[in-house]
C-alpha cells in the first residue's frame, strides 16, 4: 500500500511551497532521509528528506506547482514495487503538457499524418512560461532583467517548468541584444504585441502619476508584509528610548582590533549589542518571552535574531543561545550568517527559534528609529548610528559618543516598568563593556 508524502512545514511561518525540482523519479528507490525533492518556502529554498523507505510510485506534485501544507505530492510504495504506467508518462511529460494548448487533442497513433500541401508550417517555440501574465522568473533574475532593460519575455528559461533564473539573464547579457530566445516576442509576436503590455506586467500607459509599472513580492515579501500588519494590527506596541554613552566600547573595540592578528574576527558595535541584549534577556525573563493565545510564554534559550538587508525583504537569522557565547563567537557568527542571507543559502532552521531581535540601520547614518515588533516576540530593539557629540561633565563641555535605543515592546507581556528596567541594563553593559567579557 502507497504512503503519502505532503507539502511538509519547512519553517514557522510556512503556509504553502512550492516544488522547484524533484531529486528522484517514479520507479527509484528511496531509503530515509534521502534527499527527495527540492522546495522553495517563504524563508529560503530547502531539500526535503524522504521520510520512509521505499519505490517513488508516483509523483503527484508537479515542478512549478505550488501547494498549501498537507497537500499529497508524492507517494512512496513498497519496496521493488512498480509504478503505474500513468505515473511515468506524467513524470517524462509534465514539461510538455504544461507547454501544450488545453484545447489539443492527441491523434490516435493509426491517424496517417496530413498530406505536405495541407502540412502547416513549424510552429516556432513557445515565449517563456508565464505567471499571472508576468514570465516566470526568480526574483534575483527578474532584479537583474530589470537593471539592464532586458525584457523577461524574450529570455528562454531552463529552470523547473521553464522558469527563468540567474544563469538564463546572464547569459542573455552576455549574447548581447541580437540574440533573442525562440518564440519572444520580438521575434513571434505580432507588430503591436510590444506595446500592448499584458495586465499586470511591465509598463502600463501613461496616466497623471507618469508611467505604472507592477510587481509581484516574493514569498518571502509576502510573508514579511503579512506579518509585520499583524503584529502592529494584534500587539499593542509602546517605546522606550534612550541615549548611551558609548565612549568606552569605542575604546575598547579599537583596542581590540589594534591587537587582533591579521585574519581575526573583530567584533561591531552591533555584536556589542546582541551580547548586552543576551545577558539582559537572561536576567529579564518577560522581554524573553511571548504573548501567545491569551498566555505567556516564557523561554529557557536566549535566541537573538539580527536583523539583515536581503535583496528587497528584512530577514532575521538567530544566534543562539547567545548569553552563553563571547564577543568573538558572536562576530563569526553574525557575518555567516548575514552572508549566507545576502547569496540565498540561508537555511530555515537558521530563521527560526529566536525570541528578541536587534536591527540596526546606524550603518546608514541613522541617528534613530522605532522598529515593528516581531511577532509574537515581547519587543525588538531599534539601534541608531554612533555619533560623536558635546556633552557636559562635571560642569565642562567635552564630546562624547553617543548611540540611541528605541525598545518597542508588546504591552501585553512587557510593562512599562519592567521594559525600562531591562532597557536601562542594555545600556548599563555598553557603557561599561567589560561586562560583556564576563
Amino acid at each position: 500500500m502507497a504512503t503519502d508524502i505532503v507539502m511538509p512545514r519547512l519553517s514557522d511561518s510556512m503556509e504553502e511551497g512550492t516544488v522547484l525540482r524533484w531529486l528522484k523519479s517514479p520507479g527509484d528507490e528511496v531509503s530515509v532521509g534521502e534527499e527527495l525533492v527540492e522546495i522553495e518556502t517563504d524563508k529560503a529554498n530547502m531539500v526535503y528528506e524522504a521520510p520512509g523507505a521505499g519505490t517513488l510510485v508516483e509523483i503527484v506534485a508537479q515542478e512549478g506547482d505550488t501547494l498549501p501544507i498537507g497537500e499529497v505530492i508524492a507517494r512512496v510504495g513498497e519496496a521493488g514495487e512498480k509504478p503505474s504506467e500513468p505515473a511515468v508518462r506524467a513524470a517524462a511529460g509534465a514539461g510538455a503538457e504544461r507547454e501544450a494548448p488545453s484545447s489539443a487533442t492527441a491523434e490516435p497513433p493509426s491517424a496517417a499524418p496530413e498530406a505536405p500541401a495541407r502540412a502547416a508550417p513549424e510552429a516556432p517555440p513557445e515565449a517563456p512560461p508565464r505567471e499571472d501574465g508576468r514570465a516566470k522568473a526568480s526574483p534575483l533574475a527578474r532584479r537583474i532583467a530589470k537593471e539592464n532593460g532586458l525584457q523577461l519575455a524574450a529570455i528562454a528559461g531552463s529552470g523547473p517548468g521553464g522558469r527563468i533564473v540567474k544563469a538564463d539573464v546572464e547569459r542573455a547579457l552576455a549574447a548581447g541584444p541580437a540574440e533573442v530566445a525562440p518564440g519572444a516576442p520580438a521575434a513571434t509576436l505580432p507588430p503591436a504585441a510590444p506595446v500592448e503590455p499584458t495586465p499586470g506586467a511591465g509598463e502600463r500607459p501613461e496616466t497623471a502619476k507618469g508611467a505604472v509599472s507592477q510587481e509581484d513580492l516574493t514569498k518571502l515579501q509576502q510573508t514579511v508584509a503579512r506579518r509585520m500588519a499583524e503584529s502592529k494590527a494584534t500587539a499593542p506596541h509602546f517605546y522606550l528610548s534612550v541615549e548611551v554613552d558609548m565612549s568606552r566600547a569605542v575604546a575598547a573595540r579599537a583596542r581590540i582590533k589594534a591587537a587582533a592578528a591579521d585574519g581575526d574576527v573583530v567584533p561591531s558595535f552591533n555584536d556589542m549589542v546582541v551580547k548586552a541584549c543576551a545577558i539582559a534577556l537572561r536576567e529579564h525573563p518577560r522581554a524573553n518571552g511571548a504573548y501567545r493565545d491569551g498566555r505567556l510564554e516564557l523561554y529557557s534559550r536566549v535566541n537573538v535574531g539580527v536583523a539583515v538587508a536581503a535583496q528587497d525583504a528584512l530577514v532575521v537569522p538567530t544566534v543562539f543561545d547567545a548569553d552563553q557565547k563571547g564577543l568573538r563567537q558572536i562576530a563569526s557568527e553574525t557575518r555567516a550568517l548575514a552572508q549566507r542571507v545576502r547569496d540565498a543559502t540561508v537555511t530555515p532552521p537558521e530563521l527560526s527559534g529566536g525570541t528578541f531581535t536587534v536591527s540596526n540601520l546606524g550603518m546608514f547614518g541613522i541617528s534613530s528609529f522605532a522598529a515593528v515588533i516581531n511577532p509574537p516576540q515581547a519587543g525588538i530593539l531599534a539601534v541608531g548610528a554612533i555619533v560623536e557629540q558635546p556633552v557636559v561633565r562635571d560642569g565642562e563641555i567635552t564630546t562624547a559618543h553617543l548611540m540611541a535605543l528605541n525598545l518597542a515592546c508588546d504591552h501585553r507581556i512587557l510593562y512599562g516598568a519592567e521594559g525600562a528596567r531591562f532597557l536601562d541594563r542594555i545600556r548599563h553593559l555598553l557603557e561599561e563593556p567589560l561586562g560583556l567579557a564576563l
